[in-house]
């Protein structure tokens, strides 16, 4: 007895020793100095390109923000002192910029609120206001921007309800917004840590197979559903910009609202009961109605029952209507969307949907415009006469554009389009489009030409393009093509009628900047002119490199060298590898590169590149393609090809004289993370390794994951092969394992990485193991961050960098 009583007094010294609780720390000087800069604001333009909106906003949140109370229901996150999403980014400046003025200088916004928490920004249908939110102590508020005055003003009180998301509609032709408002009648909140729970939970199921991926924040009881409900619901109220509300529509749980083009109609869906316990909030039944725009109903046109059982597979959807939509280019047209294959992708099918048309007043079952051979993907409307759709087919990789004539649906449709659409260098780019008369986005038509801007990715490089193509004759012309070997010109928009693109350059060490090209003499005027935050490392040499994999694939990544790296002597460094494997259908697509080393040097949180300024090599973004084709799947190979890939990858830079190839570190996030455990588990190729957020585990996602479809009773072998936790005693080196306690991502469960710690320090590995208190999948708050790096930092000082003075003294 007083052996065992020895036993368990030890093991829990053994486990009290091992932890290692310490206040937030800071990383070293040059990191911080990159990870605490200023960043350029977002834009905003008018459709007549003569306001730009500058939105500017703090970099990270706090650690005092993310302690707010929260709730997790549905899928959802909110702030239910607030009412609105707890997890929300805001801005918190707004300046303005007068396009035609002679002076460049933005202008501040008069009239903010104090202490700003701006979100939720929506245009009126003139572009002469702008609606936003404001998140104060007591709740949401609407404020308006006047454009003209540069002056913004509250317009309702703080009690708007933001928790199902679009809080803000506008009224067309009216001085006048939409707004989701908190009930009046709103019941107190049960404390459901401090309920006496009446009865157990209970969950059934009547045989049907309902085989879903492992989300988040689900509703786990009764007072759950009770406390969702409470927070959903909403009152719909009329506000005009003086203030003076009117009820609208009474309480119910609105999900969304969406005006017809011409504004006499709404169409509005509100999510109802039963709920569910294995689903997000989305997947709950739902009804969408149309009302007038003076709150008469019209009709039902929509009614979706809980959405618990789909087939299985990427390609499965529900039976019946979907896809509800109004017509941009018509005044008040639905379009919806019905499976021809029952929503089952195993069932063969000429046709997998059909398009349909219900006009006003949108009784019974529409007219058939259109079929499509893959999954409906979307219809860019341009008249009467003219559209262009798209469908697509996930397991083949195939995407289908096709012409065709809304109006005439025994006129076939022309395929203008039938791709791969991994394959980037045959892309012909997304179609210009410009606003109608309803303010609604359609085709930039001129005549029978439509334009398309596209990427423009090569074997040659990167140089984006705007095409004419005639919808007649098919052919196309190109109007224009960047030529920058220096720089990256990404074009954002066409104005048809200026014959003036709206651009954006950059490279790798000038901030991105927009500009107007005129088509004709190629001049540019500039509109904005941002400065590089990242002062420290402009200069690092920086290039994408070109390698193959022992089986041919070619594959690349963007090699960076040390702030300060004589290329002549050729010191060798330390190296970090940062991936993130992407599976494909064909060798040839894998095997394209679209990175680009004119591409800004860009810092966020997440990066491995601050390390440039500690003496390491950084090969970023290297291709780590996971390829099955024809009948196999990419993951039936996914480990061999995982180890190919590093290996290359290593070798290549190796070769180019600039490594140590024993001190190399890999890095991942997520699935990134999930490539690094099992790097370190089967390859003897890297020092260290650091995976953060990742799943381990894959019998804990036993209905797929990634872009895995089989379940773990159809490939039992595929999830336990790619699983490190199946093959944690084969851990070759040290892992430092980071990820937020409050990891809301389908599948990467925080208790991914406390099991798998549990089990590399069982087995004796070297593991360190971070969890960031109150963060999620991606990480937000300044404290966290800047221990991350910390963490980080050390973690490769000790592991990698001075690998080779532990070698030596063993």
């Amino acid at each position: 007895m007083k052996r065992l009583i020895y036993v368990l007094i030890f093991f829990v010294a053994l486990n009290a020793s091992a932890q290692n609780n310490i206040d937030f720390q800071k990383p070293p000087k040059e990191i911080l100095e990159l990870a605490d800069v200023e960043r350029a604001p977002s834009v905003i333009l008018d459709n007549q390109k003569e306001n730009m909106i500058l939105l500017y906003r703090s970099a990270y949140k706090t650690i005092e923000e993310l302690s707010q109370e929260e709730m997790r229901l549905g899928g959802l996150r909110i702030d239910p002192k607030t009412n609105i999403g707890s997890r929300t980014s805001y801005s918190n400046n707004i300046k303005l910029r007068k396009l035609k003025s002679k002076s460049d200088e933005a202008i501040q916004v008069k009239g903010l609120p104090k202490n700003p928490r701006l979100s939720n920004f929506i245009f009126s249908p003139d572009q002469s206001k702008l609606a936003f939110t404001n998140t104060s102590s007591q709740g949401v508020a609407v404020w308006i921007l006047d454009v003209a005055t540069a002056s913004a003003a509250q317009i309702t009180e703080p009690k708007v309800n933001a928790n199902l998301r679009d809080p803000i509609n506008w009224f067309k032709n009216e001085e006048a917004v939409l707004v989701k408002f908190v009930p009046e009648n709103k019941k107190e909140l049960i404390n459901t840590k401090s309920s006496v729970p009446s009865g157990p939970t209970i969950s059934e199921n009547a045989g049907k197979k309902a085989q879903n991926r492992t989300y988040q924040d689900l509703l786990k009881n009764k007072n759950d559903e009770y406390n969702f409900e409470q927070l959903a619901l909403s009152d719909l109220y009329k506000v005009k910009m003086d203030g003076s509300a009117e009820k609208w529509l009474p309480s119910a749980m609105y999900k969304s609202v969406n005006f017809s083009p011409d504004g006499n109609y709404l169409m509005i869906s509100v999510v109802e009961k039963p709920f569910s316990y294995l689903v997000p909030y989305y997947r709950f039944p739902s009804k969408t109605t149309v009302y007038t725009k003076d709150a008469k109903k019209v009709e039902d046109v929509l009614t979706v029952p809980l959405i618990e059982d789909l087939p299985q597979g990427f390609m499965a959807v529900r039976t019946g209507r979907r896809s509800v939509s109004w017509r941009s280019d018509m005044p008040a047209s639905l379009i919806y969307v019905e499976a021809l294959d029952g929503g089952d992708p195993e069932n063969k099918a000429d046709y997998r949907d059909e398009v349909f048309q219900l006009e006003a007043p949108f009784k019974g079952n529409g007219k058939s415009i259109l079929k499509t051979i893959n999954r409906f993907a979307g219809i860019e409307w341009g008249n009467e006469n003219i559209a262009i759709a798209y469908d697509y087919w996930w397991n083949t990789r195939n995407t289908k554009t096709y012409t065709f004539n809304p109006s005439d649906a025994s006129v076939a449709p022309a395929k203008i389009s039938d791709r791969n659409y991994q394959d980037k260098y045959s892309d012909p780019g997304n179609f210009v489009s410009a606003r109608n008369q309803y303010g609604k986005y359609t085709l930039a038509l001129d005549g029978d030409n439509v334009f398309l801007l596209g990427d423009g990715y090569s074997k040659e490089g990167q140089f984006p393009f705007l095409d004419k193509f005639n919808l007649k004759t098919q052919k196309t012309e190109r109007l224009y093509q960047s030529k920058y070997t220096d720089k990256i010109e990404d074009l954002r928009n066409f104005d048809v009628k200026k014959k003036e693109l709206l651009v954006r350059i950059e490279s790798s060490s000038e901030y991105p900047n927009y500009f107007f090209r005129k088509l004709k003499g190629k001049k540019l005027k500039q509109l904005t002119s941002f400065e590089n935050p990242f002062k420290s490392i402009e200069g690092v040499h920086k290039e994408v490199i070109k390698y193959k994999r022992e089986d041919g694939v070619e594959l690349s990544g963007t090699l960076y060298l040390p702030v300060g790296y004589d290329m002549e002597k050729k010191e060798k460094v330390p190296m970090i590898l940062w991936a993130y494997p992407r599976e494909f259908k064909d060798k040839s697509s894998a095997g394209q590169t679209t990175s680009n080393s004119n591409e800004f040097t860009y810092l966020y949180w997440a990066s491995p590149l601050f390390w440039l300024t500690r003496g390491y090599a950084v090969l970023d973004d290297a291709a780590f393609p996971i390829v099955g084709e024809s009948d196999e799947e990419p993951n039936d190979t996914f480990r061999t090809q995982l180890v190919a890939n590093a290996k290359a990858a290593i070798d290549a830079v190796d070769e180019m004289g600039y490594i140590d190839r024993n001190r190399v570190a890999c890095g991942g996030h997520s699935y990134g993370a999930f490539m690094v455990a099992n790097l370190l588990t089967h390859s003897d190729l890297f020092a260290a390794g650091i995976a953060r957020s990742g799943a381990y585990n894959r019998t804990l996602t036993p209905f797929g994951f990634q872009s895995e479809e089989r379940n773990y009773w159809e490939a039992p072998n595929v999830y336990y092969t790619m699983s490190p936790f199946m093959h944690a005693e084969k851990m070759k080196n040290a892992l430092l394992l980071i990820h937020g306690e409050a990891d809301n991502n389908s599948g990467t469960y925080p208790m991914q990485s406390e099991r798998y710690f549990n089990a590399l320090k069982g087995l004796g590995a070297t593991v360190r193991l971070v969890m960031l208190p109150k963060e999620s999948h991606s990480y937000r708050s300044k404290e966290n961050i800047m221990h991350m790096l910390w963490e980080q930092d050390q973690w490769l000082e000790k592991h990698v960098k001075n690998r080779k003075k532990e070698i030596a003294e063993k």
